[in-house]
């Protein structure tokens, strides 16, 4: 995705307006610094994924009044900038990787000329920081060769790959937020960098992951927001082993002491050693086993063994 200031421009009356529709007190141009910025566009970037136009016009009306920050830094003090203003902008003669109208979300963002910002103010003018990386989050994720929401059903393309001539990438669509614009030294994607979420409600299917990961047969591509997936299904994964090893450690010690009182004769050294490899089925197994062996052995030693029984014990008798 493009993302980079422009120069910076006069404010006029009525950018000053704007502004201070974001400001708690009035500011007059003197006591402000003003540049254009562009945030995105509407080509294929480096994780083979794409805004659809519709989707750049949304993010065009929830980009007003975000902050700018440094390096998506979320403390309070890395605040430097606000979008006071934003359009879509169609570059005429331009097309997209795919060969569609190239169209860009721009932006006008304001900073307060004071001591602590001038640092910044100059390295903008100088051209040293140039290149910024947006934040957003999309409803939707299609597939440019099938169709299909990725969010919603199952896709076996992978995103960089050709399909009968076609190569297949992302197009996000449905803009459900904008958090912020960022100033970083390196860009993530091509020219600038744009970081994508998903609504938690429509978050990647971990199960259509896991099916191109399966049918997959040479090299594979996937997007950051699979990347961000597959790291939290896996920490997950790391959560739940742990409890599993706790629990099944706990379900050893159990085998052993009931080995212990159904079978007394059993080396217990030997036996704690072939329980400490068993798996859960088998270890519930023998649990099954001693559990009825114990039972078994504690009704035996309960009778008196056979002969005979002395008159004065007859209420005794079983």
């Amino acid at each position: 995705m493009t993302g980079y200031i422009e120069k910076s421009f006069e404010i006029d009356k009525g950018d000053l307006e704007k502004i201070n529709n974001y400001t708690r007190s009035d500011f007059d141009e003197t006591m402000l610094y003003a540049f254009n910025v562009v945030l995105c566009n509407n080509d294929i970037d480096r994780d083979n994924e794409k805004f659809s136009v519709d989707t750049l016009y949304q993010l065009c009306e929830l980009f007003k009044g975000k902050t700018g920050i440094s390096d998506h830094s979320m403390k309070s003090s890395c605040q430097k900038a606000r979008i006071f203003d934003t359009w879509v902008e169609k570059l005429e003669g331009r097309k997209t990787a795919d060969g569609e109208p190239f169209y860009q979300l721009r932006a006008k963002a304001y900073m307060v000329r004071n001591e602590e910002n001038l640092p910044l103010i100059t390295e903008i003018e100088a051209g040293i920081k140039k290149e910024v990386s947006v934040s957003c989050s999309v409803s939707k994720s299609i597939c440019s060769i099938c169709g299909n929401d990725k969010k919603l059903k199952s896709c076996s393309h992978i995103n960089g790959r050709e399909y009968d001539g076609k190569k297949a990438f992302t197009v996000l669509s449905g803009a459900t937020d904008a958090y912020e614009f960022s100033f970083v030294a390196v860009p993530a994607q091509r020219e600038a960098g744009v970081t994508k979420s998903f609504d938690t409600k429509m978050e990647v299917q971990m199960e259509d992951i896991i099916k191109t990961l399966k049918d997959c047969s040479g090299e594979l591509v996937i997007s950051k927001s699979q990347a961000k997936e597959i790291s939290s299904y896996i920490e997950k994964l790391d959560e739940e082993a742990k409890l599993g090893k706790q629990y099944k450690q706990g379900l050893v010690e159990e085998v052993i002491s009931l080995c212990a009182t159904a079978i007394p004769e059993m080396d217990m050294d030997v036996f704690s050693g072939v329980a400490q490899v068993m798996t859960t089925n088998e270890l519930h197994s023998f649990k099954k086993a001693f559990t009825k062996a114990r039972a078994a052995r504690n009704v035996s030693l309960q009778l008196k063994p056979a002969g005979e029984i002395p008159a004065s014990n007859n209420q005794f008798r079983i």
